[in-house]
């Protein structure tokens, strides 16, 4: 599962061979049905604006969306819903960490941790996009998050992870052949490149999109 990121660098400064919007701006607790920004193996190599929450052609309304903001990477060429994309339309989703909940043995409460790599540049997630035709003519554009089993780190946080792709292989996701075999990609990323603390349950609410979300809990009143 991943259900919150966040992209609060300008990945232009540190991802070659790429275009990117012209302005940036910092957002710390990215939402589903929000904006994010991603690159499409469109043949253009440039980042765009994608809504998260994909909608396959034939969804009747935007409301699917919501409930599709992860795909287990274990089943994409299984399931009706995602099988095309991953074989025709395939993205990178620029971040620079994400939140994950671990449960309080015990209870009901969910602690958000705040999982990044040490290094604190942007990386990408795997992802699928569709551009959809809404019912009055109008396209949107939309994705979905691949997810894989947990690395070491993020087992002890939550049981799924999303799939982080190394920039040696973004041409391989990228490419347009429909025939590649892409599935050992779509592992966990190596935890000893990690790192992770908790945060406030700030983050809980998707109007808060503030660098607080990112302040480790012990640095919080």
């Amino acid at each position: 599962m991943c259900g919150r990121f966040t992209l609060t660098v300008n990945p232009a400064d540190y991802l070659t061979g790429f275009r990117f919007p012209p302005i940036f701006a910092p957002r710390f607790n990215i939402a589903p049905m929000q904006p994010l920004l991603a690159i499409p193996n469109d043949g253009r190599n440039a980042a765009t604006f994608f809504l998260w929450g994909l909608l396959p052609f034939w969804a009747k309304d935007a409301a699917m969306a919501a409930r599709m903001i992860n795909a287990r990477g274990e089943t994409l060429a299984e399931k009706p819903s995602f099988r095309g994309a991953y074989k025709y339309r395939r993205c990178l989703i620029l971040a620079d960490g994400f939140y994950e909940w671990q449960k309080v043995a015990g209870t009901k409460k969910k602690i958000p941790h705040y999982i990044f790599m040490k290094s604190r540049q942007p990386f990408a997630f795997a992802g699928l996009w569709e551009d959809w035709e809404s019912p009055d003519g109008s396209r949107v554009k939309t994705c979905i998050i691949i997810t894989t089993k947990p690395n070491e780190l993020v087992a002890s946080i939550h049981n799924r992870m999303p799939v982080i792709l190394p920039p040696n292989v973004f041409g391989q996701w990228l490419n347009r052949n429909p025939h590649v075999d892409l599935q050992s990609l779509l592992v966990p990323y190596p935890a000893e490149g990690m790192d992770a603390y908790p945060v406030s349950d700030m983050v809980n609410n998707a109007a808060n999109d503030c660098a607080e979300c990112v302040v480790p809990t012990q640095f919080l009143d």
